[in-house]
């Protein structure tokens, strides 16, 4: 029970009862109930900081399970792309090299990385690092797996036409040489007969009588055929497609007309001493996707390991080329 208030009145010298209004009441229950909210509240606090609700427990283990999930599917990933790499690998340096197409270059392979983030959606969480990171390999690894699946099915045409593209290659000699001894001068650095001085010679030079026949070197269509005075005088040249180009120089005569299509071993012309040659020889050259390359290289329906080696000797003691 309360204990009763007194007040001092002055007048009458005596201490009266106080008696609580309404007012005091009220106030006095608010004040109780106010107080038992805030030390509940106060209460709640404490206990949510050190136990967990049970539906708090269950989302810290499903979070837990989904970290662990991504972790799993990271490891996945980094074995696929440990796979697709072997088979870029393998693309590049072996079917590729087989059909004589150029590897996929690392621009190709690598396009469409970067750039500005498509993840922001995926950012402000506890887990975002490593759902991001897994978002960007598992869109890399897409890229790379599209740019595979393009280059197989160019490699599938290519071994649909492995027969046109064999019989296409330029891969015997322009000219009859079976004793090697008209070979002349080879590819590489070589004293210009005329102005004396050192020059890439870019292809072979053949030595023969003239008139001899020259031969087309692999299927094709004959893409130039022109008469001059200068520089590889009359000159044929072969387009046998998948990125091959020959050509013929200081010819005498033509037996070919321009855009003619023509067989390997087919005779298209016969040796000279025309434009800037200083006897009568044939100059020949293979390209590649639009480089000169070594013609040595591509003798191999004509030329056994030893016949081969022999042909470099020869060609390398010319310190001279023919024009």
């Amino acid at each position: 029970m309360a204990k009763a208030k007194f007040k001092f009145n002055p007048h009458s010298l005596q201490y009266d009862k106080i008696q609580p209004t309404f007012r005091d009441y009220s106030l006095r229950v608010l004040a109780y109930a106010l107080g038992s909210l805030l030390l509940a509240s106060v209460y709640g606090l404490i206990f949510s900081y050190f136990f967990d609700l049970p539906k708090e427990k269950q989302l810290r283990r499903e979070n837990v399970q989904l970290q662990t999930q991504y972790e799993l599917l990271n490891r996945k990933l980094d074995k696929l792309d440990i796979v697709l790499t072997d088979l870029e690998g393998r693309d590049d340096n072996l079917y590729r090299t087989v059909f004589g197409v150029e590897p996929i270059s690392g621009s190709v392979r690598a396009q469409g990385r970067g750039g500005i983030s498509r993840y922001s959606e995926l950012e402000g969480y506890e887990n975002s690092e490593i759902v991001i990171e897994t978002a960007k390999t598992l869109d890399e690894l897409t890229k790379r797996i599209y740019v595979q699946s393009k280059s197989y099915d160019e490699l599938i045409d290519l071994a649909k036409n492995k027969e046109v593209m064999l019989a296409s290659i330029p891969a015997i000699m322009p000219i009859s040489n079976k004793d090697l001894k008209r070979t002349a001068s080879g590819w590489g650095y070589r004293t210009h007969p005329i102005y004396h001085i050192r020059k890439f010679h870019y292809g072979m030079d053949f030595t023969a009588p003239t008139g001899t026949p020259v031969y087309a070197t692999g299927d094709g269509v004959i893409s130039v055929v022109r008469s001059s005075r200068r520089g590889y005088g009359n000159q044929v040249m072969i387009d046998h497609g998948f990125g091959y180009l020959t050509r013929y120089g200081h010819l005498s005569a033509f037996n070919v007309k321009k855009g003619q299509k023509v067989k390997r071993g087919d005779v298209i012309a016969f040796v000279g001493n025309t434009g800037l040659s200083t006897a009568p020889h044939l100059h020949y050259e293979v390209h590649k996707n639009g480089k000169r390359v070594n013609p040595m290289n591509y003798y191999f329906n004509d030329l056994t390991a030893d016949e081969y080696d022999r042909m470099i000797e020869i060609s390398l003691k010319s310190g001279q080329s023919f024009d």
